[in-house]
């Protein structure tokens, strides 16, 4: 499919449950890779190890006192990728959110967008999830290409010097970097856990 068959638009109100969907199952495909690569990192091994010596003395279980630190650092994990990425942020001041719509109506792949946080900061992606069914078909592209055009739109709406757009990228979907790389982006930091990147920031002046 060619992304001259899509259109990107706002979402309509009885589509959200099916973004919805689309949202959590890309939440889904990456954050058992994220839970490994956290909780894999020496910091991590060794807290995880302190947990479990801890709790021999409280339970009567070795296996248990194992198990239990690791299910549960591998729950909070999962639940702060589902409660960051897996739901869609109310509209801002970008509009959206958008979709990505093939010419037959089917919806496979949402955007949103949000005004960074300090003037100047440009704006930022906020989801963008593609359905498995629709990956590299170039929905990625178009919705990167839209997201561009919005943001330059906004900025100049709003008198912005510059136009600028930063995209988040987890450390599951790295394979992602080298599209924004060869699209211009360059990366500029990111956020983590016991001093490991989960997630890099790649941003592009428009």
């Amino acid at each position: 499919m060619a992304s001259s068959h899509l259109s990107v638009r706002e979402m309509r109100e009885d589509e959200k449950p099916l973004v919805l969907e689309m949202l959590k199952a890309g939440v889904k495909d990456t954050e058992n890779r994220v839970a490994l690569h956290a909780l894999t990192r020496p910091p991590a091994l060794l807290l995880l190890a302190a947990a479990s010596s801890g709790l021999r003395f409280v339970l009567a279980s070795f296996a248990l006192a194992l198990l239990l630190p690791v299910f549960l650092a591998v729950a909070a994990v999962k639940l702060g990728l589902r409660a960051r990425w897996g739901s869609l942020p109310p509209p801002g001041g970008l509009g959206g959110p958008w979709v990505a719509v093939r010419g037959s109506g089917d919806v496979c792949g949402v955007l949103a967008l949000a005004p960074g946080t300090n003037a100047g900061d440009g704006a930022r992606v906020t989801r963008l999830s593609v359905s498995r069914w629709h990956r590299r078909r170039g929905v990625g592209r178009r919705l990167l290409a839209f997201a561009e055009a919005r943001a330059r739109a906004w900025a100049g709406g709003m008198g912005e010097t510059r136009a600028r757009l930063v995209v988040p990228v987890a450390v599951a979907t790295w394979g992602v970097a080298g599209m924004l790389e060869g699209c211009g982006y360059q990366a500029e930091g990111g956020w983590g856990c016991l001093g490991y990147t989960l997630v890099r920031e790649f941003s592009k002046d428009l």
